[in-house]
């Protein structure tokens, strides 16, 4: 199985010939493949503080591990189908990979995938936090 750092290359390279609306448009295509929170997850979320308050737009994040295997659970507001597919497409890069893989998502990521400019500022500083979120979360459980 190819890493985290290999995933999203892959994942940049779909990005980098395109013009900005087909780069929001893959972004909603990506978003269609987050799956709906889990009646688990949607009782935890109840009483967890799971939301990444520094973004505009509702997001919830849960960093698990099993086994090593990092597993990236999420719930965007639906009216927000580009965090949403930038959620899913962390997830897809992420999901059933080492825990330690996920430190080596650059912090430049929006920049290489060329959504820094096409965003807007508030945007990408939310996504940003997302980002660090994630990688916070999973140090934690690669530290154990």
């Amino acid at each position: 199985m190819e890493s985290v750092r290999e995933r999203l290359d892959e994942l940049v390279g779909e990005f980098a010939d395109l013009d900005a609306r087909e780069k929001l448009e893959l972004l909603v295509d990506f978003a269609h493949g987050l799956p709906p929170l889990s009646a688990d997850y949607a009782e935890r979320k109840a009483v967890e503080d799971r939301r990444v308050h520094e973004c505009q737009t509702s997001v919830f994040l849960w960093t698990e591990s099993a086994g090593g295997s990092a597993q990236l659970v999420a719930e965007v507001a639906p009216e927000a189908p580009t965090v949403k597919g930038f959620v899913a497409i962390l997830a897809e890069a992420i999901n059933g990979r080492p825990v330690a893989d996920v430190a080596t998502i650059s912090d430049d990521i929006l920049e290489r995938m060329g959504l820094a400019d096409v965003l807007g500022i508030l945007r990408t500083r939310g996504l940003r936090a997302i980002v660090a979120r994630v990688k916070r979360g999973f140090a934690e459980h690669a530290a154990g």
